[in-house]
């Protein structure tokens, strides 16, 4: 009989890449993969670090392992061990502690575990110069019509409150020919759209003597692949050669997450961010010079040490300004190990909620304006899943913008129409942030 094994993903996008890798590898070991609630031989949670609730979740889950089969196998790997792995070593709940860029070893370190109980501790040193990027493929994921990629890990830019080149190490790209052959499989397995991601994407190719824009180029040779999607950017990629070029690429969506963290220069600077509010708006108009309406999204961190209401205030007349189409605000949260942890002037949460409140309330309007935009507009969709509202059957999907929106089908017709592309025009606000679409 085989063994049972079940995982469980914390964090970012390229984490659940990896989860579903090892899912990968433990099924072609021959272990039964189980939902993480039920009994299992072997639990797998892949931690994350990027703040101190993440660590506290990530002893969270690997707790309720433990509990849930105490002669269970549990594996805590990633981001939360490579940080702190002598506490990890010292919770007796977690038998194997697998550290960054040792995930493609999870079959081998099982099987040594099971034979010998050798010395649980498997981290390596990742905060040297030229570490190998850790190869792992996928040939299917949990979406069955979007395909993210991990092309891209670690960081090289130590912004003062962030953690993650501590945890990721310095910058390491995957070789292009690997990420082609990997699309190439995902296509032949039905998928057509993929999206690039990276822990910071806009490094790719900076220790390869490679770059983003050659990986973009030959990924949009592959055929079967008809939309590539980037993860998150930072502004300093947008050139005007860089622009120039993705926009002779018709598979390259216009939809570009371009981080800011603040919208105040004073602010910008604590951060160690590098760029201003001045060439980060540049940025935006060189996109929207290109395309004619491109969907422009980024991250905003409330609270930040320091932050004045003044500063807070010059932050949201920013973000106004620039008109994103959706923001995710982040109240700043402390993070042990990094400068802004001991900064002077820490924000206190009242006024940080206060904030976050304010910006998530600007983001709403500024989202609903960019979606009615399309109203009456031709556009095409991927469409994805099943959708019922009042009685009727829908298939949602999202446009090249990732604008949601939904086609009227047929029940009987739902599952066949499910991945494929439709045309239509956008007729009216269905619900929410769905938008009707009339097919053609």
């Amino acid at each position: 009989m085989s063994k049972k094994a079940a995982l469980h993903n914390l964090g970012c996008k390229v984490n659940a890449y990896e989860t579903e890798a090892m899912q990968q590898l433990l099924e072609k070991a021959g272990y039964e993969i189980v939902p993480f609630t039920e009994y299992a031989d072997v639990y797998i949670i892949n931690t994350c670090s990027v703040t101190n609730m993440a660590d506290r979740k990530s002893r969270q889950m690997l707790h309720r392992a433990k509990k849930e089969n105490p002669d269970s196998i549990v594996v805590a790997a990633g981001c939360y061990v490579q940080t702190s792995p002598e506490q990890a070593k010292a919770d007796e709940s977690i038998d194997i502690i697998i550290g960054n860029n040792k995930k493609h070893e999870l079959v081998d370190i099982l099987a040594k575990y099971e034979a010998d109980r050798p010395e649980k501790m498997n981290v390596k040193n990742i905060n040297k110069a030229h570490e190998e990027y850790e190869e792992m493929q996928l040939e299917k994921t949990a979406e069955h019509t979007r395909a993210f990629l991990k092309v891209q890990d670690g960081c090289n830019q130590f912004c003062s409150y962030c953690i993650i080149p501590y945890a990721r190490g310095r910058v390491r790209s995957r070789r292009t020919e690997d990420v082609v052959r990997e699309v190439t499989t995902l296509a032949a397995n039905g998928y057509h759209e993929v999206v690039l991601t990276g822990i910071h994407l806009s490094s790719f190719g900076i220790d390869r003597e490679d770059n983003l824009l050659h990986l973009i180029r030959e990924v949009h040779k592959i055929d079967g692949i008809e939309r590539i999607r980037l993860g998150s950017l930072e502004p300093n990629i947008i050139t005007e050669k860089f622009v120039s070029e993705i926009a002779k690429l018709p598979k390259l969506c216009p939809h570009f997450h371009l981080s800011l963290q603040s919208g105040c220069d004073a602010t910008l600077a604590r951060m160690n961010r590098r760029y201003d509010t001045a060439s980060y708006a540049a940025k935006c108009e060189l996109l929207r010079r290109y395309y004619e309406h491109p969907a422009i999204t980024t991250d905003v961190i409330v609270g930040f040490p320091g932050e004045t209401e003044e500063e807070f205030e010059t932050t949201k007349e920013f973000l106004k300004r620039i008109h994103f189409y959706e923001m995710h605000i982040f109240k700043y949260s402390k993070r042990q190990g990094t400068k802004a942890a001991v900064m002077k002037d820490q924000v206190p949460e009242p006024v940080k909620t206060t904030r976050s409140a304010r910006l998530i309330e600007l983001e709403q309007q500024m989202s609903r304006e960019f979606r009615e935009y399309y109203v009456g507009k031709e556009v095409t969709a991927l469409l994805e899943e099943t959708f019922e509202y009042e009685g009727e059957t829908y298939l949602t999907g999202y446009t090249k913008e990732y604008v949601k929106i939904a086609v009227k089908v047929p029940e009987n017709q739902a599952a066949e129409k499910a991945n494929t592309f439709v045309r239509g025009k956008i007729s009216q606000c269905l619900t929410g942030e769905i938008y009707l679409m009339v097919e053609f």
